[in-house]
C-alpha cells in the first residue's frame, strides 16, 4: 500500500462566459432573380484571463447554400485575435474577417460552420454587435434577393445532401483544433513530439547542455508538424542536455518549468533529454522520459486553467511499459499551494501500478482520477471493476469532470483502436463540488516537488486540458487523430 499523499491547492477563478446571438440576412448568390437568404450567428466567450480570452463562433444558414463564407465584424474596445482555428482570419483595426477553411466552406440549408479563436483585451470585453456574412449585414430573417442575374453562372456540382462535419477530420486537423470544434478549446497544450495545433509553428520544448549551461528551443519540422530532433541532436553533441520548459501552444503562457534549483522552484531534477528517441509519422523525436526525482509544474489560475467547480477535460499519451507504483505520476489541474488542500484540489490523470484502495485486480498500470486524497479508479473507494490495465508501449488515457457531480476515465492503445470507457458517472462522496485551484503538474502528484522527491517514473509524449466537458465525440476524434499520428 503506498504511502498516504494529500494534494493541495486554494480555491480559484471560475473562468466567464458570455454568449451574444445575432440572427440576420445572409448574402448568396441567386439563380435567377429571386433566392433566400438568412442566418444565425452565436456568438459566446468560452474562458476569459488577465489579458486573453477565448470565443467560439457558430454560423447558421437559414437560406440557400453557402458556397465559400467570410464572416465580418467590428470590435469596440480593441480587442485583437491571436489565434484561430477551423478558418483563417485577417484584422485591419478593429475589423476582424474570418474565412472558412477547406472543409467548412460549404454551409447547406440549415447547416452550421463553426470556428473560434483566443483573444487580447485590454479594459473591457463587450461582445460584437453586428456581423456581415458575404457582405451582408445580418439583419435577422429569411429574404428573398432581387436583382439581376448574376454574371457569372452558379456552380453546376450542387451542395453536398448532408452538412460537412463540425469536427474536422484527423487529417486536417490536430488535437486542439478538435477540441476546439467541439466547443472546448484547449487552455494548455504540451508536447515534446508534434505540434497540437494545424497551425502552430512555435517552439515546443527548451533543452539545457551542461558544457556551457545554454539553452535552445526545439520548435517543429513544418506548421502542425513533428519535433526537430536533429536540432536537439546537434546542439546536445558530446554533452549532456535535460528539458527544462515545456512550452504551451494554446497561446496562453501555460508553459511547464521543471521543479527544481534554476525552474519554478522545487527539490527536483529536469529530466534528460535524449533518454528515449521514438518515431511519429516516421519523424525522430523525443520523449519526457522521467525516471523519479523529475518533475513540471505551472500556476496557471489566471491564465485560463478552470478552477473551482468550473468544468473540464485533458488527455496525456504516455507510456504502458515505463511506470511504477511510486506517487504519482500525473498531469493535469493541481494546488497552486503545492501543498495537500483537500479533497477535490486536484483533478489529473494519473497513470500507473499504485492502488490506494483494497481489491485491485492485476498488476496495472491503469488509468486513474487523482482528485487529491486518493486515486480513483472510479466513482468510489471501491476498486472499479471496469478497470483494465493498459500495457502497450503508447497508452492514451482520459479524463473529464463536470466539477458538481461526473467525471469520466477512458484508456486505449495510442497505437490503434477506440478509446474503453473505464468509468462514466457520479464524483466520489466529499468531491462535489470539487476545488480546483488551477495549477498544472506534469510527473508528480501536486505536494510532490517543494521539500522533497518526486518517487513516480513514466514517460510524457504529449497531452493537453480543456475549458468544458467535452463530448464522447470530440474524445473519439481526438483518440482517432492519435492513432493517425504514428507513434512508433
Amino acid at each position: 500500500m503506498p504511502e498516504t499523499r494529500f494534494l493541495r491547492r486554494r480555491p480559484a477563478l471560475v473562468a466567464a462566459t458570455t454568449t451574444l446571438l445575432l440572427v440576420g440576412a445572409v448574402a448568396a448568390q441567386t439563380e435567377a432573380s429571386a433566392a433566400a437568404a438568412g442566418c444565425q450567428v452565436s456568438y459566446a466567450v468560452s474562458s476569459s484571463w488577465q489579458g486573453g480570452f477565448g470565443a467560439n463562433v457558430t454560423i447558421t444558414n437559414l437560406g440557400d447554400a453557402v458556397n465559400g463564407w467570410q464572416l465580418t465584424w467590428n470590435y469596440a474596445a480593441g480587442q485583437t485575435i491571436t489565434q484561430l482555428w477551423n478558418g483563417s482570419y485577417t484584422q485591419a483595426g478593429a475589423q476582424v474577417t474570418v474565412t472558412n477553411a477547406s472543409y467548412n466552406a460549404t454551409i447547406p440549408t440549415n447547416g452550421t460552420a463553426s470556428f473560434g479563436f483566443n483573444g487580447a483585451w485590454t479594459g473591457s470585453n463587450p461582445a460584437p454587435t453586428s456581423f456581415s456574412l458575404n457582405g451582408t449585414t445580418c439583419t435577422g430573417g429569411v429574404n428573398p434577393t432581387t436583382g439581376p442575374p448574376p454574371t457569372t453562372p452558379p456552380p453546376t456540382t450542387p451542395p453536398p445532401t448532408t452538412p460537412p462535419p463540425t469536427t474536422p477530420p484527423p487529417g486536417t486537423s490536430q488535437p486542439c483544433d478538435i477540441y476546439a470544434a467541439g466547443g472546448t478549446a484547449c487552455i494548455a497544450a504540451h508536447s515534446t513530439t508534434r505540434a497540437l495545433y494545424a497551425a502552430y509553428n512555435g517552439s515546443l520544448y527548451q533543452v539545457r547542455r551542461s558544457s556551457d549551461n545554454t539553452t535552445r528551443n526545439i520548435g517543429v519540422l513544418s506548421p502542425g508538424g513533428r519535433a526537430n530532433a536533429a536540432s536537439q541532436d546537434s546542439f546536445c553533441a558530446n554533452t549532456t542536455c535535460v528539458i527544462t520548459i515545456i512550452f504551451d501552444q494554446s497561446g496562453r503562457g501555460n508553459n511547464l518549468g521543471y521543479q527544481g534549483a534554476g525552474g519554478v522552484g522545487g527539490a527536483v531534477q529536469p529530466a534528460v533529454a535524449n533518454k528515449e528517441s521514438l518515431t511519429v509519422g516516421g519523424d525522430k523525436v523525443y520523449s519526457l522520459y522521467i525516471p523519479g526525482k523529475s518533475s513540471y509544474w505551472r500556476d496557471g489560475h489566471l491564465t485560463g486553467v478552470p478552477t473551482g467547480a468550473a468544468p473540464e477535460g485533458m488527455y496525456m499519451v504516455t507510456s504502458g511499459t515505463h511506470v511504477n507504483s511510486g506517487c504519482c505520476f500525473d498531469y493535469g489541474n493541481s494546488e497552486t499551494t503545492r501543498r495537500a488542500d483537500g479533497a477535490g484540489a486536484m483533478d489529473a490523470i494519473y497513470f500507473g501500478t499504485s492502488c490506494w484502495f483494497g481489491g485491485c485486480s492485476g498488476s496495472g498500470p491503469w488509468v486513474q482520477a487523482d482528485l487529491e486524497y486518493g486515486l480513483y479508479p472510479g466513482g468510489s473507494s471501491s476498486w472499479n471493476s471496469n478497470q483494465r490495465a493498459f500495457t502497450s508501449k503508447f497508452v492514451t488515457a482520459t479524463l473529464k469532470n463536470n466539477g458538481t457531480s461526473r467525471f469520466a476515465i477512458k484508456g486505449s492503445n495510442a497505437q490503434s483502436g477506440s478509446l474503453y470507457t473505464l468509468y462514466d458517472g457520479s464524483l466520489p462522496r466529499g468531491y462535489s463540488p470539487m476545488k480546483k485551484q488551477g495549477a498544472i503538474i506534469l510527473g508528480s502528484g501536486g505536494d510532490c516537488c517543494i521539500d522533497n522527491t518526486n518517487q513516480s517514473v513514466g514517460t510524457f509524449y504529449e497531452g493537453a486540458m480543456v475549458a468544458g466537458y467535452p463530448s464522447d465525440a470530440t474524445e473519439n476524434a481526438v483518440q482517432a487523430n492519435i492513432t493517425a499520428a504514428g507513434y512508433r
